[in-house]
């Protein structure tokens, strides 16, 4: 007999399938709570790509009404069966595809076919806003404040795939992209000296050197930032005209908009490529990726990538690995931006269609996984992986601390789920086949 931690009623923990030691949670073991917890991950960023498909008009309610059966199944006293808490874990999975599919199609619907486009990197002469986050309504809303005024508007961290889309990119306010992932803001928003918006998540507390010239708006708030509720931009142009005129400081030029839909295009010569031996192999690098400054794996591992493979890059984690020139095969760079972590969606879509294309299943493709793991939706995107049978995904490069030893090994098992090594070539050796 035990006693709750929380309750102080007696219990005996009976009925569990892993064994473990008790959380002192009414019977529950660590293993129980280590799903409960992977599946409220899920949830929340499941949650967060259905809040940006419904700002643009998307919504489920078979989603909905899923979020609130998962979460009451982890309410105290309620699920003590690790088949039925992983039950929840994989449904998840299942209903974040049909919510990255929504997004994926607002997306198209709202600003346009994506496409191939040239980026200008850096700033250019004139007041400027920098918006930060993942929400394309948010930039959509700002350039139109901006309209009829000289403000140039710039893209941060995962707003740079933005410029993709035809409705905004030829818009006259939006100038480019300033910056690199989320995790350099401190340094990036003190040097960019103009008005700052941040949209969604993966924000950093400000230095107090430009707190005063940072807005927010809905979700996000920070201490001593604006926060805008009513979605009316114009003090943040109003800000970026006090502020005055940015210098012209360009850096470089980045190709952007390698959605589904623009490598679809390409799927017959790419299958034939394949067939005559030319492409190797496919990487998908990228993910959420943390702030260490010396986490240095994913872009060893993306150097080490034969010449005749192609890498497919998404997330915050594409900073890590697109400052080095790849160089093209068969007249394509060999690596594409698909976008944002909220354009997931579209390297499962790449993966299924080639699949069909060669008659087999997605694990038979000459396809290796190389994800970064950081955060919720991180989380969200792997479970809907999992559910589609996806195998031998490698994490890295830390393993994830709320998943139990059992339950990792549960899914090593299952799923052929490993964490990356911390030696990308010896990794890149494996993938190819080429270590015994």
């Amino acid at each position: 007999m035990s006693v709750c931690n929380q309750c102080e009623q007696a219990y005996t923990c009976t009925g569990c399938e892993i064994s473990g030691p008790a959380t002192g949670i009414c019977g529950k073991n660590e293993d129980i709570q280590s799903l409960q917890e992977i599946l409220l991950y899920g949830l929340k960023g499941m949650s967060a790509y259905a809040c940006h498909a419904r700002r643009l008009g998307a919504v489920d309610h078979e989603v909905d009404a899923f979020v609130q059966e998962a979460l009451f199944s982890t309410m105290t006293n309620v699920n003590f069966d690790l088949g039925a808490t992983l039950g929840f874990v994989l449904k998840c999975g299942e209903m974040n595809l049909r919510v990255m599919q929504m997004l994926d199609e607002a997306h198209g619907r709202v600003l346009g076919k994506p496409s191939v486009a040239q980026v200008k990197e850096g700033t250019q002469a004139g007041p400027g806003i920098l918006i930060t986050g993942h929400d394309m309504v948010d930039l959509v809303k700002l350039l139109k404040a901006c309209e009829g005024t000289p403000v140039k508007v710039y893209t941060h961290g995962e707003m740079l795939p933005a410029h993709m889309y035809p409705n905004l990119r030829n818009h006259p306010n939006l100038a480019g992209h300033y910056g690199d992932a989320w995790q350099k803001q401190r340094s990036e928003f003190e040097a960019f000296g103009g008005a700052i918006l941040a949209s969604t998540n993966c924000v950093v507390i400000p230095k107090e050197s430009y707190r005063e010239r940072i807005f927010t708006t809905r979700e996000v708030a920070l201490p001593g930032a604006v926060r805008i509720t009513d979605e009316n931009y114009a003090p943040v142009v109003a800000k970026a005209i006090a502020l005055g005129a940015l210098k012209e400081h360009l850096v470089k030029t980045t190709t952007v908009g390698f959605h589904h839909s623009v490598i679809l295009d390409h799927a017959g010569a790419i299958v034939d490529a394949v067939k005559k031996g030319q492409i190797s192999r496919f990487f998908v690098v990228g993910g959420c990726d943390g702030a260490e400054p010396g986490r240095n794996y994913f872009s060893e591992f993306a150097q080490a990538a034969p010449a005749d493979s192609f890498i497919l890059t998404l997330g915050c984690g594409k900073y890590r690995i697109r400052s080095h020139d790849y160089g093209t095969h068969l007249g394509l760079p060999r690596l594409m931006d698909m976008g944002q972590c909220n354009d997931a969606y579209g390297a499962i879509v790449v993966a299924v269609k080639l699949a069909e294309a060669f008659k087999c299943g997605v694990n038979d493709l000459p396809l290796t996984l190389c994800i970064s793991w950081f955060e919720q939706k991180a989380v969200a995107v792997l479970l809907t992986l999992l559910h589609l049978g996806v195998r031998n995904i490698a994490l890295g490069p830390n393993p994830p601390a709320f998943v139990s030893p059992n339950v990792f090994k549960l899914l090593q098992e299952t799923y052929g789920l490993k964490l990356t090594s911390g030696d990308a070539k010896k990794d890149m050796a494996l993938a190819l086949g080429r270590v015994a």
